[in-house]
């Protein structure tokens, strides 16, 4: 299984020298399977980049996975240029979040008066799968689900292949408990194990002070959690929108001052979205 990543930031885009390193766009994650099946992770702006890269490929079928109806999750979809040719076969896999299914989601960015071109002038193929209470398989991977600790709702995945965990959760607060959510000990047992963890590490414990029930982690829970579940590698995701590329570095000495000094092997980094790693 391959990962890469298109966009770590949280919230809104960013840009700037101060951004270099880490980047600025949103939530967007590709996974290869030893197949070659592909998987995306929701569409927030990072998901043009990996367009332009699928574009040029030879045409085929991705399916994609959206964890919630943020719009920084979504944000891109209208700018993925694989829909704009009818080479291109999408599958939808997620929930109904607040009420709305997932085809209503992702078409009411590109209702006017938010865009200029309507979801069904689009030409790639595409259909929804509202699958969220059972394991599905998209090629050889096999794909869990858990509620996420979010505002509206939203899903957490693990994905599996050939004895190899990955686990997803963004936009998951680990210290409240959001409806719908579930506790700490609920995301240690669904991440036990994995080879690699990538969780919502948005706030410092200070921001925290003001920014509890907003929906979002802080980095030292993060780290907890990813400890508590023997995970082989944690990374850092969601990056506050102000969060600068030397502020985070601080945040990562702080996280493996905390590793080194419980004796753990972990290895612990904060996403970057021209990351690419393989499990």
């Amino acid at each position: 299984m391959l990962i890469r990543c298109w966009g770590a930031r949280g919230s809104i885009p960013v840009s700037g020298p101060e951004f270099l390193r880490y980047g600025g766009d949103t939530t967007s994650i590709e996974i290869r399977s030893g197949g070659n099946d592909i998987i995306l992770i929701d569409a927030g702006s990072g998901i043009r980049r990996l367009g332009n890269r699928l574009i040029r490929e030879p045409a085929g079928h991705l399916s994609m996975i959206l964890t919630h109806a943020h719009w920084d999750h979504i944000m891109g979809f209208p700018f993925f240029k694989p829909i704009y040719t009818d080479r291109t076969e999408i599958s939808f896999h997620g929930c109904p979040f607040a009420q709305d299914s997932l085809r209503k989601m992702i078409s009411r960015v590109m209702k006017a008066p938010h865009f200029p071109v309507d979801f069904s002038e689009i030409k790639a193929r595409i259909d929804f799968s509202e699958n969220c209470d059972r394991p599905f398989a998209i090629g050889a991977v096999t794909v869990h689900a858990i509620p996420l600790s979010h505002p509206n709702g939203g899903m957490g995945f693990r994905f599996e292949e050939d004895g190899k965990k990955f686990v997803f959760l963004t936009d998951n607060e680990l210290s409240h408990i959001h409806p719908g959510g579930r506790s700490f000990e609920k995301y240690v047992e669904f991440s036990r194990g994995a080879d690699f963890l990538i969780h919502d590490a948005e706030f410092t414990e200070r921001e925290y002070g003001k920014t509890r029930t907003w929906g979002h982690s802080t980095y030292r829970d993060a780290l907890r959690l990813a400890l508590a579940a023997g995970v082989g590698k944690l990374g850092l995701f969601h990056h506050n929108q102000e969060r600068s590329d030397d502020a985070l570095e601080d945040i990562l000495r702080d996280c493996r001052r905390i590793i080194g000094e419980q004796g753990a092997s972990m290895e612990c980094f904060a996403l970057t979205q021209t990351l690419e790693t393989a499990l």
